[in-house]
């Protein structure tokens, strides 16, 4: 038996929410009167990665046909919730493996980020479990994940940096074992495209 809120425990707490920071007259106004269930149908899509697993995204795999070389998908927008103050931070990731013998379908990196992203997080948490599924699930030579993100909790509130950008890592395998690897994995996340 599960110990898990009803829905209409959810609205209601998002009620008790908005009539707290609205607190005019007890009273919610006509733009309000929706917000709790619409903040609820928001949260089952935001938070949806509770739901799924890397294993059923990682499971369709290629002959990679003897490539060995880096796979790379760079710049790929994300967007999350941090666990301490449930405000959002965004930015870019930055996921690579070098197969063995199977390739993953490339989408199938976004989606694994998406998975991820799609829980409260703080970013250290987002990168090491994006780069332990990719490790256990693909078991490649080595992969890297790399996320650049802004924290609306630095950007709102508390010190209010506009521009503070966090970078975290996760390098595994032969991008952590070889430096040459990891300049060439550096490399090609820093190559910019001719506009």
């Amino acid at each position: 038996m599960s110990d898990a809120p009803s829905r209409e425990q959810a609205v209601s707490a998002v009620d008790t929410l908005v009539r707290y920071i609205e607190s005019v007259n007890g009273e919610l106004r006509e733009g309000l009167a929706s917000t709790p269930e619409r903040v609820i149908e928001s949260f089952d899509e935001i938070y949806s990665g509770y739901s799924g697993d890397a294993k059923s995204i990682l499971d369709a795999t290629f002959n990679s046909e003897g490539y060995d070389g880096i796979v790379l998908l760079r710049d790929i927008e994300f967007h999350s919730v941090c666990e301490h103050h449930l405000l959002p931070f965004t930015g870019k990731a930055h996921i690579a493996y070098i197969p063995i013998d199977r390739i993953v379908g490339i989408s199938k990196l976004a989606r694994l980020l998406d998975l991820h992203s799609s829980r409260l997080q703080n970013q250290e948490r987002l990168t090491k479990g994006i780069a332990d599924d990719i490790e256990s699930i693909l078991a490649p030579l080595g992969c890297a994940v790399i996320l650049e993100a802004t924290h609306n909790c630095m950007q709102c509130r508390g010190v209010s940096k506009q521009n503070a950008v966090m970078i975290t890592s996760a390098i595994r395998g032969a991008f952590f074992d070889n430096q040459e690897a990891r300049g060439e994995l550096l490399q090609l996340i820093n190559i910019q495209s001719d506009k």
